[in-house]
């Protein structure tokens, strides 16, 4: 039987982020796709032009009708804009108890856009990090997580000891895709320490692409891979998906989803 994966993230109108790359990689990954929106982003490939985050009870209710109805094997957790909209998707997600939750703190858009208030990094310290199965910051993110300065991939062991120490992260993942020469990720698993390494594509065409990993390693974990399975398949995956891109808009376009297929 199909699996079947949840996103729980914000819409972007211009196709290339958010739900809407969500549910093309669940699709790419043969998986079928859900999805809860928690804010309608006005945006483009250049910029971000307003954000409408949804009322905290109808995003409660989005999550209500995709579980009652249908067995949920993986849940993807993207844009969560307001530590009022963090609280309610965390008592949501410990009632239903879904097996994978892979959450990819989603703070700034490509562009360089805010996507969150100044309130919603302690919510997700004290209200996601400890039922989530993996976390997936980028090297900024994972800065202004852990509250160290990283340079470097050498410090990403200390910002990993803050986020897994004290934060009760299980898995930690840190993408080192803004450093220098390779694309060097490092996760921090429960057992080890595994370091993945992929080619730098000389392309502008990068938007989503934090979105698209992580839906990408969320499908992969439904479908039974490991979690070193689900993370290398998935960098492979965007990998391709930045070398087949195509030019839309005037911007960062986005990654071709469905390279395989065109």
């Amino acid at each position: 039987m199909i699996k079947k994966c949840l996103t729980i993230a914000g819409s972007d109108c211009s196709g290339g982020a958010g739900i809407q790359a969500d549910l093309k990689t669940f699709s790419a990954h043969g998986t079928y796709g859900m999805s809860v929106i928690t804010s309608v982003v006005a945006e483009n490939t250049c910029r971000v032009l307003s954000v409408h985050n949804l009322p905290t009870n109808e995003i409660e209710q989005q999550i209500d009708a995709v579980f009652e109805d249908i067995e949920v094997d993986s849940v993807k957790l993207g844009m969560l804009p307001s530590a009022e909209i963090i609280c309610a998707v965390a008592d949501k997600l410990r009632y239903y108890k879904p097996k994978i939750i892979v959450c990819d703190p989603v703070l700034v858009a490509t562009s360089g856009d805010s996507l969150s208030d100044g309130n919603t990094l302690t919510a997700m310290r004290e209200q996601l990090f400890p039922i989530v199965n993996l976390l997936t910051p980028n090297m900024d993110e994972a800065r202004v997580i852990s509250g160290v300065d990283i340079k470097s991939a050498d410090d990403f062991d200390n910002a990993s000891k803050v986020i897994q120490g004290e934060m009760g992260v299980k898995n930690l993942l840190i993408k080192g895709g803004h450093l220098e020469g390779q694309c060097v990720d490092i996760l921090y698993g429960e057992d080890d320490v595994i370091t993945f390494c992929q080619e730098r594509i000389d392309s502008p065409n990068t938007h989503g692409t934090g979105c698209t990993l992580s839906s990408a390693i969320t499908a992969n974990l439904a479908n039974g891979m490991s979690m070193e399975g689900s993370i290398r398949n998935a960098k492979e995956f965007v990998t391709m998906a930045i070398k087949k891109s195509y030019t839309v808009g005037h911007g960062h376009s986005p990654v071709n989803h469905f390279y395989k297929y065109l």
